[in-house]
């Protein structure tokens, strides 16, 4: 299972430098807008401490991490939604993704050029915000067009998806999201397979000056108080610094951390909160093969998960085996926690729990 976070944000507010940083995929940086010009795809790691500490206790020939897949989009302008600045394709990729990570230059630097001129994260925010709620009314109007011409059959279904969408572009018409939006679990199928923008949850990414990392600052509070209305995470991070680390050896890392009073970097934060805010847990499979982790939804069966692995694991599911993660580090091996009882047999129905080291039980 693979998780997809579109990097947006307005040009220069440091996306291409964190997308680097995140997956050393080389994306260029320049000090004008849309130097991005497709989307850079990058395949990353997701930093675990119990995945670590596994594969110490285990000694298996490889150590395979969950991932999570990140998308470098290119700067959105005002006027977006219209076309300009490339900003039809730009908002077509963030259909695609399943959590937007909305970067906010939330640092003074009269070197770098602000788009707009001038230091303002509502209003950055509010650009973008704009942008996406436009593109959605685009695609609601097209909908609300043909849906009312079905309607002139009378069928009381088709009615009351007119009244839904017309409720719904007046919504979007105020200027506000999708997100707010209130609708019940039936009436949110009827424009589903729409994919609007500014439905998707967002994590807020705010790029902080290297002696604000640890403190922020009042344009860190201006975008926490946004955050806050939508019930959205945000993480403070240092484009500057986070490069940085990408250049450094694992225990030069560490030092250089400690260094800062940071026990971790702004990047392994933001992952967490990338998992956090799609309510994504991990479970482990270990062998001397490999120690692996694998990436659920909370509330995961375990007949599911083991489908995660391969199909027939599902089809042919018998049982899982399961160790908290907790008692394989204070036991050491799976066969010391079979012997003091606390390898449990779970069936079907039982719900994965973050951390659960998995042996999967199936019939080929």
């Amino acid at each position: 299972m693979k998780l997809k976070c579109g990097i947006v944000g307005l040009p220069n507010v440091g996306k291409s430098t964190l997308f680097n940083a995140l997956s050393n995929a080389g994306a260029e940086t320049a000090n004008f807008p849309f130097c991005t010009i497709d989307p850079n795809v990058g395949l990353v790691p997701v930093p675990d401490h119990r995945l670590e500490k596994l594969a110490e206790l285990v000694k298996p020939k490889a150590t395979i991490p969950a991932t999570i897949e990140f998308v470098d989009i290119a700067g959105l302008v005002k006027g977006a939604s219209e076309g300009k600045g490339k900003g039809n394709a730009f908002l077509s990729h963030i259909r695609e993704v399943d959590l937007i990570v909305h970067v906010v230059r939330c640092f003074d630097d009269d070197d770098i050029i602000h788009v707009e001129g001038s230091i303002d994260p509502e209003r950055d925010i509010r650009i973008i915000e704009d942008e996406l709620i436009l593109k959605d009314l685009e695609s609601v109007e097209k909908r609300l067009d043909n849906v009312k011409k079905q309607a002139k059959s009378g069928e009381k279904k088709i009615l009351e998806e007119v009244k839904v969408i017309e409720a719904l572009a007046a919504h979007l018409e105020s200027g506000d999201t999708v997100r707010t939006f209130q609708a019940e679990g039936e009436e949110k199928t009827i424009y589903k397979d729409l994919f609007l923008l500014s439905e998707k949850p967002v994590l807020y990414a705010c790029n902080v000056g290297e002696s604000e990392i640890n403190t922020g600052n009042e344009y860190v509070e201006k975008v926490n108080k946004i955050a806050r209305r939508f019930g959205d995470n945000l993480v403070m991070f240092c484009a500057k610094i986070e490069a940085e680390i990408a250049e450094l050896e694992p225990e030069e890392k560490t030092m250089f951390l400690e260094e800062l009073g940071v026990e971790d970097s702004g990047l392994d934060r933001l992952i967490r909160a990338a998992y956090k805010n799609l309510g994504l847990i991990t479970f482990f499979t270990t062998n001397s093969k490999e120690v692996h982790a694998w990436t659920i939804k909370k509330g995961t069966k375990a007949h599911q998960a083991a489908g995660i692995i391969h199909t027939d694991f599902e089809r042919g599911f018998i049982r899982a085996e399961t160790i908290t993660f907790e008692d394989f580090e204070k036991l050491g091996s799976e066969k010391a926690a079979r012997e003091a009882g606390k390898m449990r047999q779970e069936g079907k129905n039982y719900v994965v729990k973050d951390g659960d080291v998995i042996l999967f039980r199936f019939n080929v």
